[in-house]
């Protein structure tokens, strides 16, 4: 699923892309993407972009009075950028593809979504905040105005583990199973301990684990085209999707937590004290 880092770079590739061009064409290709109806997405067509920003692991591309195109491309989206559109209406059928945007230029982007569980969600809206989703949606991390003492705010009431409390959209925007995989390896901190029992000095440690992983891999990713940030993503990660290989800080083999519908990677030595994590229903808390 792309994340805060990823959704980032997008919105930094797409501001270059499509700033200042204007939409020609929405093509709904699945119909189950689209998750309003008022306005159409015809309303888009005949205005220029002027802006793309960020929600969380939302897009929004914002028009020059007119309506805003937010996508959230969940677990299995992605967006492809085209030099040159196909020619021609694309076919509604089976494959990924979800939803086409042309420019006067006759470039543009498709929104796919691989897999059955059809998740990507496309909103035409006049305002983010009509969106579910953005609406419920906690501070950005990387926000001027997130800092430490925000922070051990938010996790002060938190009966939760660490790993539900980072991944909560509510709590906190644009993290998900990777990165806090990636956050709590970097704090040196156990993915169950209870996030209201940190200490000053873990919520100093969880603090900055949360900004340098974030800011470290919007940096890896500043430039990357869009075709290439899944490989980006992966290639810097430590331990998330690395079960059974050496941890790259001291060499100890990582261990994973499966759940119903995902999983999580750490490290024994680095986050808990050595000990195995065999089973969440059956691991005692740790500390």
């Amino acid at each position: 699923m792309p994340e805060l880092p990823e959704v980032e770079a997008l919105k930094d590739f797409l501001t270059g892309h499509l700033v200042g061009h204007e939409i020609v064409r929405v093509l709904p290709v699945a119909i189950s993407v689209l998750k309003t109806y008022d306005p159409p997405p015809t309303a888009l067509e005949g205005r220029e972009v002027v802006a793309v920003r960020r929600h969380g692991k939302f897009l929004d591309l914002a028009t020059d009075g007119g309506p805003r195109l937010i996508t959230h491309l969940a677990r299995a989206g992605w967006l492809h950028w085209r030099d040159r559109l196909p020619d021609g209406p694309p076919k509604p059928g089976k494959g990924p593809l979800a939803l086409r945007v042309a420019l006067e230029t006759g470039e543009g982007f498709d929104l796919t979504e691989a897999g059955t569980q059809k998740r990507l969600a496309v909103y035409v809206v006049h305002d983010p905040q009509e969106v579910p989703g953005i609406a419920r949606l906690g501070p950005d991390p990387l926000a001027d105005d997130f800092d430490e003492v925000r922070l051990a705010a938010l996790l002060g009431d938190e009966r939760r583990q660490l790993k539900g409390a980072l991944r909560d959209q509510s709590l906190i925007a644009g993290v998900g199973n990777a990165y806090s995989d990636e956050i709590l390896h970097a704090a040196k901190m156990s993915p169950f301990k209870l996030a209201a029992s940190l200490t000053p000095e873990e919520t100093t440690r969880l603090y900055t684990a949360l900004r340098s992983t974030l800011t470290e891999a919007v940096e890896r990713s500043r430039g990357v085209a869009a075709g290439r940030l899944k490989a980006e993503k992966k290639s810097g990660l430590r331990v998330h999707g690395r079960a059974g290989k050496p941890c790259p800080v001291c060499g100890d083999t990582i261990r994973e937590v499966s759940f119903s519908d995902s999983s999580l990677q750490y490290c024994p030595t680095c986050q808990t004290g050595g000990k195995p994590l065999a089973d969440r229903r059956m691991s005692r808390l740790l500390k």
